[in-house]
């Protein structure tokens, strides 16, 4: 049966106002334009607003400014799509808690499985693997030797943890995800490639998300870092010895050439590209599609790209495009001269 809570208890739960009915009962999540009876909506995005009086939601989350146009019961709070967040997950139906070994598993005699964790058919634990307690392990996940899994961490399906990874508590890491795979480390002897051995690992927080189909690199000598509480969208490239600082996010399909470092809070857009062996600083924002090429030290939004053109052409015109500013204002003070 779905969990069901009064406004009263959500409103406790989110540190929000009830405007209206406080013993309205919800026990669903669903949109403005589409709830019904026992559903709760939320308005964060003002492009939504012209759903609000016609819906059919038995309350719905929003800011003070919204409150008065609300025909229904209302949770009122500052940040209404933070609010929704923490309802959504009350609300959510959690898969019953499952332990044990799957008789379609194979568990070297030498891996450390909690009595609590579960291991999925299919799945395949190596020499000296260890299973926190509470973890799940999905089906046809690969957990290579000496590797480490943290207490209450899930791998859904078909991930890949390398030699020696260690994966902190409570993370969720999707379908498809390869963690620890070598790194992109080659030297140049004439006209062919000697593969350069990738002989650190990965080490990932506490709290961290990692999408499906995301790739993160073992580093060359010393670890990749990711810090306790990062967010990372699907089909993210992470390179060898990068190092990304707690709580930062980043979107679906931005590449981190190796030895870059990301600092904490900080939020990156979509197919955005950073390369290798540059700092970025705390409390960053890049927006989608920008290429970072150099470090960033102070916080900050930043964006930029442009067309392709041969490397020592791009590089002057990059150089001319910061100086436009400048150019502009000295335009300006020489047409005010000519024109006095």
């Amino acid at each position: 049966m779905a969990a069901e809570y009064t406004l009263a208890e959500l409103a406790e739960s989110c540190r929000a106002q009830v405007r209206g009915d406080a013993g309205v009962r919800v026990h669903s999540v669903a949109t403005l334009e589409h709830a019904g009876r026992g559903s709760i909506s939320f308005l964060s995005n003002p492009h939504y607003r012209r759903y609000l009086a016609g819906t059919r939601a038995s309350a719905v989350i929003l800011a003070p400014a919204d409150a008065d146009a609300c025909p229904v019961p209302a949770l009122v709070v500052d940040n209404p799509y933070l609010a929704y967040a923490r309802i959504a997950a009350m609300l959510a139906l959690a898969p019953p808690a499952r332990q044990g070994i799957d008789t379609a598993a194979r568990v070297h005699p030498a891996a450390k499985v909690a009595a609590s964790a579960w291991v999925g058919p299919g799945a395949v634990i190596e020499e000296a693997a260890e299973i926190a307690a509470g973890a799940a392990i999905g089906p046809n996940c690969v957990v290579l030797r000496a590797a480490q899994v943290g207490e209450d961490t899930r791998l859904v399906a078909n991930v890949t943890l390398a030699e020696r990874v260690q994966i902190g508590k409570r993370a969720l890491i999707h379908a498809g995800a390869v963690i620890g795979a070598d790194g992109f480390g080659i030297a140049r002897d004439d006209e062919r490639w000697v593969k350069v051995p990738q002989l650190g690992s990965v080490v990932i927080g506490d709290d961290v998300e990692i999408g499906a189909n995301t790739t993160i690199d073992r580093g060359a000598l010393e670890d990749t870092l990711i810090g306790d509480g990062v967010k990372l969208d699907n089909q993210i490239q992470i390179g060898h010895n990068v190092h990304i600082g707690e709580h930062t996010a980043i979107a679906g399909c931005v590449a981190i050439a190796g030895s870059a470092r990301i600092g904490k809070r900080c939020m990156i857009g979509g197919a955005a590209g950073i390369v290798g062996h540059i700092e970025i600083a705390d409390d960053v924002v890049i927006t989608a599609m920008t290429l970072v090429s150099r470090s960033i030290h102070e916080p900050g939004v930043y964006s930029g790209s442009a067309p392709m053109d041969r490397a020592a052409k791009w590089r002057k015109n990059s150089v001319r495009f910061r100086q436009l500013d400048d150019l502009a204002r000295r335009l300006q003070q020489l047409e005010q001269k000519l024109k006095d």
